[in-house]
This record gives structure tokens, sequence and C-alpha cells, in this order.
């Protein structure tokens, strides 16, 4: 690995205590959803930050979320859990993706959109599922945060803009990350899960999520839908006709029926 990238990783904050309480009560099938409301509620900051995200026109909720025990009925322990994750990217990086040529609102709207057309398709798929789905749907690209800076500080960014210029997929963009700084936004992604101790189910998902085929047995089904969605929002294209029509060949190649996706995307665009 990058020397300077794991050196950057191994000096992330640890999550906050708020986060933590988080990730336990999720992880135990016998809590509540009202104790997960109750932690959140402590929290004025992530309270705001995830009535934020839950209100974003893109979940297509006809109402306004007020309160996080109703954002919690609403969306679900996985899909809080995302959003309180989310936060913490904000709260723990200073975020400049100028190599990627995207600010900082394109990354978070991007992300609010990979996680609504995840959330919008897979509970009609596999909704137990999105117990990783959610979260790793939301973290997709956050390991960029770590690569760009990479790039800035070693003066690569202007060389890794001009390569850039000539590509249009995310998989092609692994392989100029790879080139240009020796590691993928999908291996930093993991890294960065690990520092911060979460389940390797949620590592693995990302890790494999350009290779599912590589991935071990019980990882694939995730790191498929991942891909999928990844297919379909990206800092390239978000929804239009070229990357729908891949995407639809990604649906078929790995088993999915296309009619609960192309509902899915349906949903998001009309908010978009």
């Amino acid at each position: 690995m990058n020397e300077s990238i794991y050196k950057h990783i191994k000096a992330l904050p640890p999550l906050d205590d708020t986060i933590i309480k988080i990730q336990t009560v999720c992880s135990d099938e016998n809590s509540s959803l009202n104790e997960l409301s109750q932690i959140v509620e402590k929290d004025p900051m992530l309270t705001a930050n995830i009535l934020r995200s839950a209100n974003s026109p893109l979940y297509g909720f006809s109402r306004e979320i007020t309160t996080i025990s109703r954002a919690v009925t609403l969306f679900g322990m996985a899909t809080i859990r995302g959003f309180a994750l989310s936060s913490a990217v904000k709260k723990s990086f200073k975020i400049n993706l100028d190599p990627y040529g995207i600010t900082s609102q394109d990354f978070l709207n991007i992300s609010i959109m990979q996680n609504a057309l995840m959330y919008n398709w897979y509970s009609k798929i596999n909704a137990s599922e999105l117990t990783v789905l959610s979260p790793a749907s939301f973290m997709l690209e956050v390991g960029k945060i770590v690569i760009s800076n990479e790039l800035n500080e070693t003066g690569k960014a202007d060389e890794f803009k001009a390569k850039l210029k000539s590509i249009s997929s995310p998989f092609d963009l692994s392989e100029l990350e790879n080139e240009m700084v020796g590691i993928s936004n999908e291996t930093v992604t993991a890294k960065i899960f690990e520092q911060w101790n979460l389940e390797p189910e949620l590592v693995d998902a990302i890790l494999y999520s350009n290779n599912p085929d590589d991935a071990p047995e019980h990882i694939k089904s995730y790191s498929k839908a991942l891909k999928v969605v990844k297919n379909a929002v990206n800092i390239f294209n978000q929804l239009n006709d070229d990357n729908l029509q891949n995407t639809l060949m990604c649906l078929d190649e790995y088993g999915f029926a296309q009619d609960k996706f192309l509902e899915a995307v349906a949903k998001v665009k009309a908010n978009l």
C-alpha cells in the first residue's frame, strides 16, 4: 500500500461515542428503534445532519421529516446508520476533491443519490441486506477524499485531472487511481472501515464492489448490488441514458430483474 495514504488512514480520529453507540444498537437484534432514536437525539449536530439527509427529495417522501423518531421509523436502523456514518465522514475529513473535478457538495450529493437508489431498489428486493448495503452505498466514494489529498500533496493533481478527461467509467477510474497513487478508492475505503472497526461484511462489500465474482461467497450479493449502483451513479454520470444502458447489462449479468430497479431509478430521477 502507498505508505503516505496508509499513514493518513491510521491518523484518522476514532468514531465518536455517539456513532459507536449507534453501531452497537444497530448490530444488536434485540435493540429497538426507540433506543436508536434516543441515542441520536442526544447529539444535536448529528440530529441536524441526519434530518438534512433524510429530507433529501431523492427519497421521495411527500412530507418533511421533523423528528429523529419519524426518520428512524421511515428509514429503519440501517439507513439511519448510513446517515450517521456519512456525518462522521464530514466531521473527520477536510473534503477537497478538486483532482476529481467535483466539489465537496457534488461529492455529498452523489453519496446521497447512491444511497437513495439503493434504498428505493433493495427495500423491494431484499430489505434485510440493507443492513450492509445502506451504509455501504453511502460510503462508496470516501476513499477518493484520501486519494485526492495524496494527489494534491505530491503535486500529481494536474496530471490526474488531465488523464481523467479520457475516461468515463468508475471502473477505469480505479485503474487510474492505482496507476497514480498505487491504490484504488475501493481499497482505501475498505481500509478506513477497518480503521474504524466496522464489521468485515461492510469492509469486503466495498472492497469487492468492482469485482464481485472474486468476493467470498457470502459477500457476492452485496458487492454485485453495489456495482450496479456504482454503474448508475458515479462522478461521471448520474442516471443518464448511456450509463443506465450499461447498468441494465450489469443487472442481467448478475441475474437481477430490471423492473424494481427501473422503478427505483424513476423515483430518484423524479426528485432530482
